[in-house]
């Protein structure tokens, strides 16, 4: 949202510091421009000379960043040009349009943008792109009046009053969250957006007037300065542009896509645009010789057709360059035409027309009419050889598909207060918008929640089936186990096996266009953490994250407890003791919502267990030291001095879960001496005590350090490394390998490499023991073994 630049009067302040654009009110339609021409005069190679162009080039795109102008004392801001637009609107609807319009203006009475004109100019030029989609009386209020409580003395009760809870549920919904304090930008940015988010899935009408808000301020980012340019294209470019493709929001999606190229790559931007208009005169007779021949073909049919030249945006022709490694010619050798008929029968027959004209390329066929994309864009896609062989790309569609693929959500737009009345298009917009509440319920914060969105921000799609002949679409590059997840997120966690066409595949297979998906489960199978590794979509990362948080909350709540309940016992204090006045406060200082939080956290290693150990000493004293609850008194007093309290070790059995791992880098068994690190994040992580890779992290944080020890009663296996030489000959490795499976241990892994002497090779074991005697007994079995020259234990 736009911010003020000063504020004065009686609603409200702003800091100076908080500008974000200038701008006069007017309509911001965009409609694509139809440049063309034959092939450049003199061409571009690619990567390398565009950044020769870009160095020979002194032009600087950015205005001069100077004091803002000071406004005039009167200014006079009219709303016409938005009522001219809202013609379809009944006269009690225009009444309150212009109810909330004169709220807004005594809202922001005295606030100024840094051009200097009135910041009001700036929500009537939102509502005027919000009108020109044909919104509801509501969101167009919303659009003026979306600024008054982020920037204003305005409350949400106010607007309640005033225009009724849903206006003032949709204006929440665009307030951002700058008045919470938060430990980074990127964190209250990330709070932000998910707030923004699900505010979109409860009433799609929020995104629309945000993107509207976006695309103003970045039509008017000139008077920002440079860095904060940078930034603001930045992130249009990384969220806002693909939320509005992701909705079919095609014509603000390439606005969008343009500027923040503009602001955020000037000089190339500058050198491709010009090479562009350089471009268009020589390419003129071959568009014309084209659009001729298809006028001609289609009258002989009977068809009555618009047919129109379509022109790259000038960031796609950069991106087309920079990730094909093309040159700025061969991007602009393709012509491109839209032909728009009046039915669907038309666009197949349209489709035969062209065909007969022109030989279609191979592969170059798309039918989105049949199976549209993911945002409800539908369209037939070919490419012919066209004159002197030159690539001709046709899309044919019908005029009601035309104002899908420019507007996306926002065509044909009907709604009906408490019961919305949405075309197809809108359906997908909501099922999308609506599998962001399973993300965030999913998502364990903001941050995370941001980055599983971004996931499913780009709707290239592939369509599978499943056995009954429904038709499913998924992100390219989807896996069997995100199908299985799209399904539903209880058949993705009990997700066993898949079969692809009949084959049983692996759950990480890439499905393919047109590929029958059948899941198979399993009650008591549960997520893998190793599926985060090749799952695709949002929502199966966010499942599998949330189903893992879940299973082993409790194993984390268990070692906390065990930590500082040691902690507390060097203190002198019984833990089970302590008040829950005492708790509270702790809770208090630490900021965490309740004890088990602390506890989770203190075993994730986000908290020291020893400093909230002596905090809750020093609150007990604070308390007057209640002597029931120090180990020295009572029953629960301990067999030596109150003050000779000793640090007891945690003892580890391997039944601690994923709350404890066995560190890969030295391989503890039962029996080695060991020690415990809290990484951040990652529970306890078990070392040998002369692991050196642990008295290096010692030796920078000794404070997450923890005495650990084995447990007599050991519940699983462990993993150990062992280096074997052996002499080189036929059926060596089967020996060695008997040798190892006849001490009654299994193999995990195993590698081989050449020794500098031509007569040895060295065998890399990663095998599976129950503690140091197991091993011994496996190492002895192989030194028996007249191939092994050479046993010996090895860490990474």
């Amino acid at each position: 949202m736009a911010q003020p630049l000063t504020t004065s009067g009686s609603i409200g302040s702003r800091s100076p510091n908080e500008i974000r654009s200038s701008a006069s009110i007017h309509s911001s339609e965009t409609s694509e421009p139809s440049l063309f021409g034959a092939s450049p005069s003199s061409s571009l190679s690619g990567s390398a000379v565009l950044e020769s162009l870009l160095a020979q080039s002194s032009r600087h795109l950015f205005g001069p960043t100077s004091q803002p102008i000071v406004p005039p004392k009167q200014q006079v801001v009219s709303i016409s040009a938005l009522t001219a637009k809202l013609h379809y609107l009944k006269s009690d609807e225009l009444a309150l349009v212009k109810k909330a319009f004169h709220f807004a203006d005594s809202a922001h009475l005295g606030q100024y943008r840094q051009s200097g004109e009135p910041y009001i100019t700036h929500p009537v030029a939102v509502a005027e792109l919000c009108a020109s989609w044909r919104l509801d009386a509501s969101s167009i209020m919303a659009a003026i009046l979306h600024d008054v409580i982020e920037d204003t003395g305005c409350t949400q009760d106010d607007l309640v009053a005033q225009f009724g809870p849903k206006v003032a549920e949709l204006v929440e919904g665009l307030t951002k969250l700058d008045k919470l304090e938060f430990q980074s930008h990127a964190e209250a940015q990330a709070e932000s957006f998910r707030k923004m988010f699900m505010a979109m899935a409860r009433d799609v009408r929020v995104i629309l007037v945000k993107l509207a808000d976006r695309t103003h301020n970045m039509q008017t980012l000139d008077a920002v300065p440079i860095e904060k340019r940078r930034r603001v294209a930045s992130e249009t470019l990384e969220i806002y542009a693909p939320i509005a493709h992701r909705l079919g929001l095609n014509v603000i999606y390439r606005e969008l896509q343009d500027l923040s190229f503009r602001y955020s790559m000037p000089m190339r931007f500058r050198v491709i645009e010009d090479a562009v208009k350089r471009a268009r005169g020589n390419r003129k007779e071959m568009v014309e010789k084209i659009l001729q021949a298809t006028r001609v073909s289609f009258a002989k049919v009977g068809i009555a057709v618009d047919l129109q030249g379509r022109e790259k945006t000038l960031f796609s022709i950069y991106m087309k360059m920079r990730h094909k490694h093309v040159s700025f010619s061969q991007v602009l050798d393709v012509y491109a035409f839209r032909v728009t008929v009046q039915s669907i029968d038309e666009c197949y027959r349209a489709l035969g027309v062209l065909h007969a004209l022109y030989k279609p390329m191979p592969g170059k066929f798309k039918d989105y009419i049949s199976i549209p994309k993911l945002n409800g864009y539908q369209s037939l896609h070919t490419t012919l050889v066209g004159p002197s062989g030159v690539p001709v790309e046709f899309q044919i569609r019908t005029g009601d598909m035309h104002a899908v693929a420019e507007s996306g959500v926002a065509a044909h737009w009907a709604y009906k207060e408490g019961s919305p009345e949405m075309s197809e298009v809108q359906n997908r917009a909501h099922q999308w918008l609506q599998s962001l509440i399973d993300i965030q319920d999913s998502s364990g914060d903001s941050q995370e929640f941001l980055e599983h969105v971004k996931i499913d921000l780009f709707p290239d799609a592939v369509y599978v089936f499943t056995p009954k002949g429904q038709i499913r679409a998924l992100p390219r590059g989807a896996t069997a186990l995100d199908f299985a997840y799209s399904v539903h997120s209880d058949i993705g966690n009990s997700c066993v096996a898949v079969k692809i066409n009949n084959m049983q595949l692996p759950l990480r297979s890439e499905l393919k266009n047109g590929d029958i998906v059948e899941v198979v489960t399993s009650t008591n199978n549960q997520p893998n953490p190793g599926w985060l590794a090749f799952v695709r979509t949002g929502k199966a990362r966010a499942s599998i994250r949330h189903s893992l948080k879940t299973k082993h909350y409790g194993e984390s709540l268990q070692l906390g407890e065990r930590l500082l309940a040691n902690a507390l016992r060097q203190q002198g204090v019984d833990a089970g003791l302590l008040s829950g006045i005492i708790w509270e406060k702790l809770l208090h200082w630490t900021g965490d919502k309740t004890r088990e939080e602390a506890c989770v956290n203190i075993a994730l290693g986000r908290r020291s267990h020893q400093e909230l150990a002596i905090r809750l000493k020093i609150l007990l004293d604070e308390e007057g030291g209640d002597e029931q609850m120090r180990l020295g008194s009572g029953d629960w007093a301990i067999h030596h001095e109150p003050h000779s309290h000793q640090k007891q070790a945690i003892l580890v059995d391997g039944r601690e879960g994923m709350s404890t791992s066995f560190q890969s880098c030295c391989h503890p068994i039962p029996g080695d001496a060991i020690i415990g690190y809290l990484g951040k994040g990652e529970g306890l992580q078990i070392h040998v005590n002369d692991c050196q890779t642990a008295l290096r992290m010692l030796s920078k944080d000794s404070d997450k350090w923890v005495e650990v020890e084995w447990s007599k009663d050991i519940h699983r296996e462990f993993e150990v490394s062992l280096a074997v030489d052996t002499h080189q000959g036929k059926g060596v490795l089967a020996r060695v390998a008997s040798s190892i499976t006849s001490a009654d241990c299994n193999i995990m892994n195993v590698s081989m490499e050449d020794r500098y002497k031509e007569d040895a090779v060295v065998i890399r074991f990663t095998l599976q023991v129950a503690d140091r005697l197991h091993l011994s007994k496996v190492m002895r079995s192989l030194r028996n073994n007249p191939d092994v020259m050479r046993v010996v234990r090895t860490r990474a």
